[in-house]
């Protein structure tokens, strides 16, 4: 046996198999070519087994410096992963992914023995504060890619071949008409392929009876496609109360219980066939089989096996919200929250399609100041259908064809949506299903099935989970290790009051850039309320008007008022008396809204304000160098911090942008009640009037109060935002210097590993880094030679 196995064992911890090993004469070449079975009869006993095992498969997807080129280290398939849905460009962008699974774990497991080691002393605030640090690191979270396209358009088979599942999802299973929001992520949890459905509240489905009953247009065809597809004919004749009864609801007790329904399978396809009736509006009546889609909110799919879904959420979401307010207020979520937004046309309709633009107009508000999108991607599905016999060059036509209509559509999205291509990055893809699948014509690249899944993967390198965790991870040990030192108390007081001053000039110089903020809003929303004073009466009047006949507005009219504002006009276009109105408050803040709060996680006033607070306590390491555990933990601290306000400062701006149609249509509540109640002969001129009259007698208070609230939401982020700060690092700072406990555990060994593997990270993360700026270069480049 040579050194290189004898130091490996050692380094292990697994010593006591030397003498095995050496008896078995196994070198540095049997050594990494160990199968199970040899491993098993080596090492016997499971404890010491699986620590082997553990560390034996970081060895080999994760080689030191010394051998990086090593290529006998490139077969291992650590932790199972999966190469189902990963395309080879993905795979050769990310040769370190399975090596941070890896790691990850391995710092998981040295965090958990930890833990167990901290000692259980009752009224121990540093115990518990640790403990906490420990659990807090197994923070996930997932982005959203929002995919929105018309029935037909390919969405189905386009979600199938990107998860690698041709059995998931029929062809136009998923139906825009249906309203039912589906969501494909990975099953990290579980080798099963399991479904969970979420019902709307039983109370919202019998409000939304009556409105069927009482309000339903007779070109209305989505309002009797649900009526249809639960009750059959029922609907017509019974009353809603009876439609209530418990009788249709047999088979989903679930909805009656507000509990969501679950399911599990072995297969894609066995799945498939459980869920079919809760997303599809399937126009097949003859079979007597009721349908319930119409009852649900979400579906959410999980898939086991998808690495290329781990912190990627595909969401299937309708074009244009619901009527239901349940669902309505969940699809403005889910806009809201999509980092990526697909949009899904046939090819040989993407410029003109009428229905694929206005999606994007319709939610264009809700992705960019009221959400966090960043991308809108143009899909252009069935790229292969050029109607060519067969000995044609059928490549050659399909590639030309995609180069003109990627010009055309990027054409359309300049003229049309100037706004949009300064809020997002937008970016045009031709994709071919079948030929990804079939390859007879076409080579997979040429679909572009392997460029989107690339996308998905930048999406997931983008959140880097092992590095972050690893982190967080030798922060906490640091002050562990930290802690069992006795430091000079001086020394300690001095470092303790040098962190105090820096903290508190640093929340004074960002409560200034905050407050700057604020004054800049002020100025524009005091323009923005007397422009929507002056013009509110003329905005009515023209929506009240519309020149459309007296009887079909009346029952427009009336459902908007019975629901706050909002209605669904013809065609899917979305209409609401609130945005109305509140369109002057927003368009005067728009700009500087983008500016101050933009999507991208790296930019704005905010952010930038928050990335200038420091403690410099990298700078104080020299000064104090009996303290630098302590102060290495603080700067993790303070990262973690930074990365937390963002995130906070991500999601309250939504709702700070959103305030202002909020509180517009808080003002005109009364107003819509009252309408309501009229009805009979002279009712759409009483709804008419009494619109007018309230709008003429609210506005000089309705909009100056939308205008206070805001600036009060803007204030209480700033409070949250500095009180956060002082708080969460005053405490961090007290305890880990003005605590010396020896009773902790000695914890170097576990700190130089989680050092070792932080490195290696940092340097991985740095290479990606540089590896998807130089993709995003190549891949804009190829671009603009299209557009030109």
């Amino acid at each position: 046996m040579d050194d290189f196995v004898c130091n490996k064992l050692r380094e292990w911890g697994l010593s006591r198999l030397i003498q095995t090993f050496k008896d078995e004469e196994i070198d540095e070449v049997h050594f990494y070519n160990l199968e199970d079975e040899e491993i098993k009869e080596l090492i016997p006993k499971v404890g010491p087994r699986k620590t082997f095992k553990r560390q034996f498969k970081l060895l080999k997807v994760l080689p030191s410096t010394s051998d990086a080129n090593d290529t006998r280290n490139m077969d291992m398939n650590p932790r199972e992963e999966s190469s189902q849905c990963q395309s080879p460009s993905v795979k050769r962008k990310r040769p370190n992914c399975a090596a941070e699974e890896s790691i990850m774990w391995e710092v998981h497991d040295i965090m958990k023995d930890v833990k167990k080691k901290i000692p259980n002393e009752e009224e121990s605030e540093l115990n518990d504060f640790l403990k906490n640090k420990i659990s807090d690191l197994e923070t996930r979270k997932r982005m959203l890619v929002g995919v929105f396209g018309k029935t037909g358009a390919g969405k189905s088979s386009l979600i199938n071949a990107i998860v690698g599942e041709t059995n998931l999802l029929p062809s136009g299973s998923i139906c825009a008409c249906t309203s039912v929001i589906f969501k494909v992520e990975a099953n990290n949890d579980s080798k099963k392929y399991e479904a969970e459905i979420e019902f709307i509240k039983k109370e919202d489905w019998k409000e939304e009876l009556w409105f069927n009953k009482n309000l339903l247009e007779d070109d209305d065809d989505d309002a009797r496609d649900k009526m249809t597809a639960l009750y059959r004919t029922d609907w017509k004749s019974k009353s809603v109360e009876e439609l209530m009864d418990k009788k249709y609801f047999k088979e989903i007790p679930e909805f009656l219980s507000s509990d969501k329904k679950k399911l599990k399978c072995d297969s894609a396809k066995e799945l498939s066939e459980k869920i079919v009736k809760y997303i599809s509006a399937s126009s097949e009546e003859d079979d007597g089989e009721r349908q319930y889609w119409p009852l649900v909110e979400c579906v959410t799919v999980r898939l086991p096996n998808k690495d290329l879904l781990k912190h990627v959420t595909l969401v299937d979401l309708p074009g244009n919200g619901d009527r239901n307010k349940g669902r309505a207020n969940m699809w403005k979520k889910m806009v809201g929250s999509c980092s990526t937004v697909w949009i899904v046309a046939d090819i040989n309709r993407a410029a003109s399609e009428t229905e694929a633009w206005e999606i994007l107009q319709n939610a264009s508000s809700l992705m960019g100041n009221s959400g966090e999108c960043q991308r809108i991607h143009f899909i252009c599905t069935k790229s292969d259908d050029v109607g060519v016999q067969s000995g044609a060059d059928v490549r050659g036509l399909v590639l030309k064809r995609n180069e003109v209509a990627k010009r055309q559509v990027n054409k359309e999205f300049k003229k049309e949506y100037k706004q949009c291509s300064e809020q997002f990055s937008f970016e045009v893809f031709t994709v071919s299903c079948k030929e990804f699948n079939e390859n007879v014509h076409l080579q997979p690249d040429d679909t572009e099935i392997p460029r989107l899944r690339d996308v998905l993967q930048s999406l997931n390198n983008s959140h880097p989970e092992a590095l972050n965790y690893v982190s967080g991870a030798r922060g906490i040990l640091s002050l562990i290790q930290g802690t069992r030192c006795r430091g000079v108390a001086e020394s300690k007081m001095k470092a303790c009051s040098d962190l105090e001053e820096k903290m508190q000039h640093g929340l004074k110089v960002l409560q200034k850039a905050i407050d700057e903020i604020c004054r800049t809003f002020k100025r524009c929303l005091t323009e923005g309320v007397k422009e929507s004073q002056d013009s509110c009466e003329g905005q009515m009047k023209s929506m009240l008007h519309p020149g459309k006949k007296g009887g079909a507005f009346h029952k427009t009219l009336k459902f908007a008022v019975m629901n706050n504002g909002a209605f669904i006009a013809k065609k899917g276009r979305k209409k609401n008396i609130n945005t109305i109105l509140s369109s002057k408050l927003t368009g005067c803040i728009d700009d500087e809204f983008r500016m101050t709060f933009p999507n991208e996680d790296k930019s704005g006033p905010f952010k930038g304000a928050i990335d200038s607070f420091s403690l410099d306590t990298e700078g104080m390491i020299n000064t104090y160098k009996d303290v630098d555990l302590q102060l290495r933990f603080l700067k993790t601290e303070e990262d973690k911090l930074k990365t937390k306000l963002k995130e906070i400062i991500r999601e309250d701006k939504k709702k700070i942008y959103s305030s202002l149609t909020e509180t517009i249509e808080e003002n005109m509540q009364k107003c819509y009640t009252d309408a309501a109640n009229f009805t009979g002969k002279g009712s759409l001129e009483n709804m008419r009037r009494t619109i007018d009259e309230h709008v003429h007698d609210k506005k000089d208070t309705m909009f100056k109060m939308a205008k206070d609230n805001m600036l009060k939401q803007l204030n209480e982020l700033k409070g949250k935002i500095l009180e956060t700060l002082e708080e969460t690092l005053m405490e961090s700072i007290e305890r880990s210097l003005w605590t010396d406990d020896c009773s902790f555990p000695d914890v170097s060994v576990e700190l130089d590993r989680v050092e070792t593997f932080y490195n290696q990270l940092e340097a991985n993360q740095i290479q990606t880094e540089l590896s998807n700026r130089f993709s995003s270069l190549s891949m804009t480049n190829n671009d603009n030679i299209l557009q030109e």
